[in-house]
């Protein structure tokens, strides 16, 4: 099984060894999984179209593509991610091999369960914003409240995505942040549904 995941940038490329470990617990044998980032946002409307049929077909096709875009994206494109998984299936049309996902409101809401992680990486004991991740939204969105307390911290430095989101996710089991986060769960799920393995309850 060869999926095909169109993720925003570094960040969620660096979530991919946590996915891979977390799945290979309940697989019996492992997808490979294609990460294809694009800077900044994932491609839209007809051009979203055109990348997944491509990825779809020739030689080199892929059994899958999932698209797996933030809600919050800097402009007004979408406005939860129910919305964003209507537009994504809307703009690539019927097509049973394509399964749009979306982070509500932005990646960082899947890291928010590991607060303690984030709270000695960063030195500062600021408390965690919410018990529903996927709840913190776009007047101060998840990467924000993480940029906050690194730059409050004595760890004297800013939240660097892909670093920090690696350092984060290290040794952690997925699980713990799907259990809070059904957005996640439902990624989670649409890999596990496609390699026939247990889903998440």
């Amino acid at each position: 099984m060869k999926i095909a995941i169109l993720v925003e940038g570094k960040t969620e490329k660096a979530f991919m060894p946590s996915l891979r470990s977390f799945l290979n617990s309940r697989l019996q044998q492992m997808p490979k999984l294609k990460p294809i980032t694009y800077d900044g946002r994932i491609p839209k409307k007809d051009k979203l179209k055109r990348v997944v049929e491509n990825l779809l077909t020739g030689k080199e096709a892929y059994d899958a593509v999932i698209a797996l875009t933030d809600v919050y994206t800097g402009t007004n494109d979408f406005i939860d991610a129910a919305d964003a998984k209507a537009k994504m299936a809307a703009w690539v049309g019927d097509n049973p091999k394509f399964f749009p996902h979306a982070a509500q409101y932005d990646f960082e809401a899947w890291l928010l369960p590991f607060w303690s992680t984030i709270q000695e990486l960063a030195k500062h004991n600021k408390s965690v914003p919410g018990n529903q991740p996927e709840k913190v939204n776009h007047d101060k969105p998840p990467a924000k409240h993480i940029q906050e307390i690194f730059e409050n911290g004595k760890c004297r430095d800013s939240y660097v995505k892909p670093r920090d989101a690696k350092r984060i996710l290290e040794g952690k089991d997925l699980g713990v942040a799907a259990a809070v986060c059904p957005e996640l769960k439902a990624f989670i799920n649409t890999i596990l549904a496609l390699c026939v393995g247990e889903l998440i309850d």
